[in-house]
C-alpha cells in the first residue's frame, strides 16, 4: 500500500532522515518508534508532502508521491493527524470536522461520515457546537483524529496521539484508534510511548538519528534487548 525506499530528507542543510525504508500494508497498523529527534515526524511529513525527500522514492497504491503537492496526496487517501492536535480553536467541533472533508470525494459523503465519526466519538457528538479551544487535551485529540477520518482515508497517520495526555485519557484515545483500525483503516503510528504502541501495532520500525536501526513484529521488538533497555525501562 505505502512504500518508502531509501528516503532521505533535510531541513535546509541539516539532514533529518537518511535512507529510511518502511512499508504499510492494506489495513495494517505499523509503528514508528524512537526518541525525540529520531526522524519520526519528518518521515510522516515526507509522506504527506510537507517536506520533500532529497532522495529515494515514496509510493502509495502505486502512485509516485514525489512530485505531488500535499492536497493531491490527501486526495489519494492519506490523512495526517499532526503532533499537538492543531485544531482550530475558534471553530466549533462540527466545523472542525467539516474542514477535514475538504476534498471533493469526502465532501460528497460529509454528512454520512460525520455521523460515523460521532458514532466512534460520542463525546464529540455531545459537544458538536462547542468551540474546540475550550475542550480538554484529550477531547481535542479525539477531535483531531475525527477530523482526519472525515477525509475517508485509506491510511491514517498519527503523530504522537498520547502527547500531554493523562494515562486514563491515553487509554481512551488508543481504544478509539484501535476501533478505527478494526474498521479496516491502515494506521501509521508515531509514538514515544513504546510499550503502548507495541500493544496496538502488528509491526514497527525503530528510528535513531534519522535511520531505521531495528524493525520487526511487535512481539519481536518487545523482546528485543536493545529496545527493552532503551525504551521499555527493562
Amino acid at each position: 500500500m505505502l512504500t518508502l525506499s531509501a528516503v532521505s530528507a533535510r531541513y535546509g542543510s541539516v539532514p533529518a532522515i537518511s535512507d529510511v525504508s518502511i512499508s504499510v500494508g492494506e489495513g495494517e497498523a505499523v509503528g514508528l518508534l524512537g526518541a525525540n529527534g529520531a526522524g519520526k515526524s519528518t518521515t510522516l511529513r515526507a509522506i504527506s508532502g510537507l517536506i520533500r525527500a532529497t532522495s529515494g522514492s515514496i509510493t502509495f497504491l502505486g502512485a509516485d508521491l514525489a512530485a505531488l503537492p500535499p492536497h493531491k496526496i490527501a486526495e489519494l487517501g492519506i490523512a495526517h493527524v499532526p503532533e499537538g492536535r492543531q485544531v482550530f480553536p475558534e471553530l466549533t467541533v462540527k466545523e472542525n470536522l467539516e474542514v477535514g472533508a475538504y476534498i471533493p470525494s469526502a465532501k460528497a459523503e460529509r454528512n454520512r461520515t460525520l455521523e460515523l465519526v460521532f458514532g466512534i466519538f460520542p463525546a464529540l457528538a455531545e459537544r458538536r457546537n462547542q468551540l474546540a479551544g475550550t475542550m480538554s487535551g484529550g477531547e481535542q485529540q479525539m477531535l483531531a483524529v475525527g477530523r482526519g477520518l472525515m477525509l475517508k482515508p485509506r491510511l491514517l497517520m498519527l503523530d504522537e496521539p498520547s502527547l500531554g495526555l493523562a494515562p486514563v485519557v491515553t487509554d481512551a484515545t488508543f481504544a478509539k484508534i484501535q476501533e478505527v483500525h478494526a474498521m479496516g483503516t491502515a494506521i501509521l503510528l508515531v509514538e514515544q510511548n513504546v510499550s503502548r504502541a507495541l500493544g496496538m501495532v502488528q509491526r514497527a520500525y525503530v528510528l535513531e538519528s534519522g535511520k531505521v536501526i531495528i524493525q520487526g513484529s511487535s512481539a519481536e521488538l518487545a523482546n528485543n534487548k536493545q529496545v527493552q533497555a532503551a525504551y521499555l525501562g527493562m
